[in-house]
């Protein structure tokens, strides 16, 4: 048997119920679904057929690129040459291992240090953590500026030295106060029963803390390699010798000052070698790691950014 509401509850139940869904919330139209299926589409090809460009030039050989006249669209004739030629020894191998070694070093100190700063300041009873993490954001806002930075390095005697490109930009305050504000969003009672158990502070950051944050952890060792991969400038500041510069400073010399690497020259004055595809080439040397992880790291960006730049 139906129950039939009273007048009175269908009145109070109109009243209460949900209003109606606002016009920007209603679901699009034809013309919505295909203006945002064209922008969508628009913003692809604006970000890859350059990208399509670059590969396909640095594939073709000097005969296509030469009938052409620079930059190949549709692929003819692809040759593996300038990789072979790069790959095989000479300036762009060392830079390239130099590249590796850096942005691995540099990543691994800068999450450590980051970390086990982020969670002292997490720590509400830690000392000065107030003091410290105001210093930090002051830092944000207020720098010493590209003299007197570059004349502590070489005080320090960093200059020609690997360490002049890690410790002068190691750590990041927005990363730090990420990581801090992740931290701080962990149920207080995980700590406070691994401190019953007598777990010390290294133990809990190790066992529960990190274990809990791998979303931001990852998100900010991406955002930390790519700085390290990406970076030039440091190099071309502190660095003099040619045989120590990274793989982005020999690209620079490649599109900017139309140089050759050394091991090239004799290739591509005998007519083997365009020196366009090694331009290409390079580029794509220097893209390759960053296009191949961040899909692995992707899927952590929501949760990672998100949670740690709301919470605390």
């Amino acid at each position: 048997m139906t129950a039939v509401l009273p007048k009175t509850s269908r009145r109070l139940t109109s009243r209460w119920a949900a209003p109606a869904r606002p016009v920007w919330e209603e679901p699009p139209g034809r013309a919505g679904l295909a203006a945002k299926g064209l922008l969508l589409a628009a913003a692809c090809l604006a970000v890859l057929v350059p990208l399509w460009i670059v590969v396909v030039t640095s594939l073709s050989s000097k005969k296509t690129i030469t009938e052409v006249g620079g930059l190949v669209v549709v692929p003819r004739g692809l040759t593996f040459i300038a990789y072979q030629e790069l790959l095989s020894g000479g300036q762009v191998t060392r830079a390239a291992v130099v590249s590796v070694l850096v942005t691995l070093a540099g990543t691994l100190f800068s999450m450590t240090v980051s970390i086990l700063c982020a969670y002292g300041l997490s720590r509400p009873g830690s000392l000065g953590h107030r003091f410290i993490l105001l210093a930090l954001m002051a830092t944000m806002f207020f720098g010493a500026g590209l003299i007197p930075t570059y004349l502590l390095v070489q005080t320090l005697g960093l200059t020609d030295t690997y360490l002049a490109l890690i410790l002068p930009s190691a750590v990041s305050v927005f990363n730090i106060l990420v990581l801090r504000g992740f931290f701080m969003g962990i149920s207080p009672e995980l700590v406070d029963s691994a401190r019953i158990d007598g777990a010390g502070d290294l133990r809990i950051l190790w066992q529960i803390v990190m274990p809990l944050s791998r979303a931001v952890i990852a998100v900010i060792t991406l955002f930390y390699a790519v700085g390290y991969w990406s970076a030039w400038f440091n190099a071309s500041l502190y660095l003099s010798d040619q045989n120590m510069m990274p793989l982005q400073n020999v690209l620079i010399q490649l599109v900017q000052k139309q140089e050759i690497p050394v091991g090239l020259g004799q290739a591509v004055r005998a007519g083997d070698l365009s020196g366009l595809a090694v331009q290409m080439a390079v580029m794509v040397l220097a893209l390759l790691p960053v296009a191949v992880l961040s899909p692995f790291v992707q899927k952590h960006f929501r949760k990672g950014m998100l949670t740690g730049a709301v919470k605390g």
